[in-house]
C-alpha cells in the first residue's frame, strides 16, 4: 500500500492550494509527515504516516486504508475507513475532537446550538470564511458535505472500532496510547461470552455440529456460558462436555467445571460416569478431589455444591479481567486478548506483582513475546527473595530472546546469575541453585542467547554468553537434559 492509494490524499499531495487549505484551518497537513515518537500497532500490522496536525499529532495510514490518529499527548483513535472518509469527517466537523463524545441523542435544536457554539469558537480564531473554505476544499477533493449528526455518528463508530485491531503503542516501551474518546463500550466478559452463549444455545437445541465439542477453546467458552446461565435441561450438554474434556483435556480446569456443573444434578448415572472416567485416567481421579469424591451416588450433589460454592460464581462480572482475556486467546481472538492484556499490564503497579507474572504467561500463550518480555522483566524487578528473583530474570531473558531483544536478554541473564550466586549464594535445603532444576535451565538459556547473538551479529555478547554457559555447564551434575545438550551443540559444537 502507498500513500497514493486514496484519491483525496493523491490530490493533496499533487495540488498545493488544496494541501494548504487542508492544513489550515482543518489541521490535516501532508507537509507534517513525521512522528513525535516511534509507534507501532499492537498487532504489528504496518503503519504509514499520511499527515500531521499543528499539535504534534499524526494521522497514520493502516494496511486496509484506515486512518488512525495518534496525538502528541498519548491519545489515539481510529477516524475513518479511508483518507477520503476521514477528510469528509474532519473537514465537515472542523473541530472533530469536540464531537468524539457527543451525545447523539440530542434533538435537532440542541444539536444545532452545539454546532453553532463549536463553529463560533473556530471562527473566532480563523475568521468568517470557514464555511466557504470548507465547501471549497470538499469540492476540490471530490468529497461530500454531510450532515453533522451523520458525521459525528460515523466518527464515533470508527472510534469504537479502534480496539483491538488498531491499538497504538509506544514502540520503545510497549505502552498503549489512551483512547481519544470516553464512549461506553461492552465489558470484556460480554464480548468474550457472546459467541460462547451462541454455541451453548446450539448445543441446547441440537443444531450444533461436532466442531464445537472438538474445539478446546469453544468448549471452554461454552462451559463458562453454562456456568452463568444454568438451566435444568443442560444435563445432556454437560455430559457431552465432561466426556470430551476427559478425552482431550485431561485434568483441566474445564473438566472440573464441567464435572461440578453436572454433579449438581445429583443423578446416579452421572456419578457412575465420573467414577468410570476417574478409574480410566488417574489424573482425573485427583482432578475430582481424589478421596473427597463421594463413593455413593446420593452424595454427588453435596460434593458438587460444595465445590461450586467455593470455586465458581454465577456472575461473570466477578471474574478477574485476565481470565476473560485468556479465554479470548483460547477462542482464537488474539487481538482482543492482546489489547486487554496490554491495558491490564499498563495499569499495574508494585502491588500487582502476582498479576504481572500471570500476565507474562498470558502473553506467551498468544505468542506475544515482546509484551511477555516487558511483563517478565517487570515481575522479576518486583521480587525480593533471591531464588525467585534470579529465576524470574532467567525467564525474562528467555522472553527477551524470543522477542529478538538479544542484548537485553544477555543483560537479564547476567543479572539472574549474579542474583543466584549471591552474596549469599542461593541454596535450597543446603543444595546450591545450580545443582537443582534451575541450573540446567539457566545454562541452556546461556547457549540459546549465544546462538541468537551470533545470528544477529552481536559477537561480543555471543562470545561472553558462550563462555559463561560453558563455565556453568561444568558446575552441573549429570546427566544433562537433552535440550541442554542440543542448545550447547548449536552454540558451539565442542561444548556438548
Amino acid at each position: 500500500m502507498t500513500h497514493r492509494d486514496d484519491p483525496a490524499l493523491e490530490l493533496l499531495l499533487r495540488r498545493p492550494e488544496l494541501a494548504d487549505l487542508a492544513a489550515y484551518p482543518f489541521n490535516f497537513d501532508v507537509a507534517r509527515r513525521r512522528n513525535v515518537e516511534e509507534v507501532r500497532l499492537a498487532s504489528d500490522a504496518p503503519l504509514r504516516i499520511a499527515a500531521g496536525d499543528d499539535t504534534g499529532g499524526t494521522f497514520y495510514l493502516c494496511a486496509g486504508g484506515e486512518v488512525l490518529y495518534g496525538g502528541s499527548e498519548g491519545e489515539s483513535g481510529l477516524l475513518g475507513e479511508s483518507v477520503s472518509e476521514t477528510l469528509e469527517t474532519i473537514v465537515g466537523l472542523a473541530s472533530w475532537g469536540a464531537y468524539a463524545d457527543l451525545d447523539l441523542s440530542l434533538d435537532d435544536a440542541e444539536l444545532a446550538a452545539y454546532i453553532a457554539e463549536v463553529e463560533e469558537e473556530i471562527a473566532e480564531y480563523y475568521g468568517p470564511t470557514l464555511d466557504a473554505d470548507r465547501n471549497r476544499l470538499l469540492a476540490g477533493l471530490g468529497l461530500r458535505r454531510l450532515p453533522v449528526r451523520e458525521l459525528a455518528a460515523r466518527l464515533q463508530r470508527a472510534l469504537l472500532r479502534t480496539e483491538p485491531e488498531f491499538l497504538l503503542l509506544n514502540a520503545a516501551e510497549g505502552l498503549a496510547y489512551r483512547r481519544v474518546d470516553e464512549l461506553p463500550r461492552p465489558a470484556l466478559w460480554e464480548t468474550v461470552l457472546a459467541p460462547a452463549r451462541a454455541d451453548l444455545d446450539r448445543l441446547r437445541d441440537g443444531t450444533a455440529g461436532p466442531a464445537i465439542l472438538a474445539d478446546a477453546g469453544r468448549r471452554a467458552g461454552v462451559l463458562r456460558a453454562a456456568q452463568y446461565d444454568r438451566r435444568p435441561g443442560d444435563r445432556p450438554v454437560l455430559r457431552a462436555l465432561v466426556e470430551q474434556e476427559a478425552r482431550f483435556g485431561g485434568d483441566s480446569p474445564e473438566f472440573r467445571l464441567a464435572a461440578v456443573l453436572l454433579g449438581r444434578y445429583g443423578e446416579p448415572a452421572d456419578h457412575a460416569l465420573l467414577r468410570s472416567l476417574a478409574a480410566e485416567q488417574p489424573d482425573l481421579y485427583y482432578g475430582l478431589g481424589g478421596s473427597e469424591f463421594p463413593e455413593q451416588p446420593e452424595e454427588l450433589r453435596a460434593w458438587a455444591t460444595s465445590w461450586d460454592d467455593s470455586d465458581y460464581g454465577e456472575d461473570p462480572r466477578d471474574e478477574p479481567e485476565i481470565d476473560w482475556a485468556r479465554l479470548a486467546g483460547r477462542q482464537g481472538r488474539t487481538e482482543l486478548a492482546r489489547a486487554a492484556l496490554i491495558r491490564l499490564l499498563d495499569a499495574t503497579g508494585p502491588a500487582d506483582r502476582d498479576l504481572i507474572g500471570l500476565l507474562a504467561s498470558a502473553f506467551e500463550e498468544i505468542g506475544d513475546h515482546w509484551q511477555a518480555a516487558r511483563a517478565r522483566y517487570l515481575h522479576a524487578s518486583l521480587l525480593d527473595e533471591p531464588f525467585a528473583r534470579g529465576s524470574a530474570f532467567a525467564s525474562a531473558a528467555s522472553a527477551q530472546r524470543c522477542a529478538g531483544e538479544v542484548t537485553a536478554a544477555w543483560k537479564s541473564l547476567r543479572r539472574a546469575v549474579a542474583t543466584l550466586d549471591g552474596p549469599p549464594a542461593v541454596a535450597l535445603s543446603g543444595i546450591g541453585w545450580d545443582r537443582l532444576g534451575l541450573g540446567p535451565t539457566v545454562a541452556e538459556e546461556h547457549f540459546r542467547v549465544a546462538h541468537a547473538a551470533a545470528a544477529a551479529g552481536l559477537h561480543p555478547e555471543a562470545e561472553a554468553a558462550l563462555a559463561a554457559g560453558t563455565a556453568l555447564l561444568a558446575r552441573l551434575p549429570g546427566p544433562l537434559p537433552a535440550s541442554l545438550r542440543e542448545a550447547a551443540a548449536a552454540a558451539g559444537p565442542d561444548r556438548a
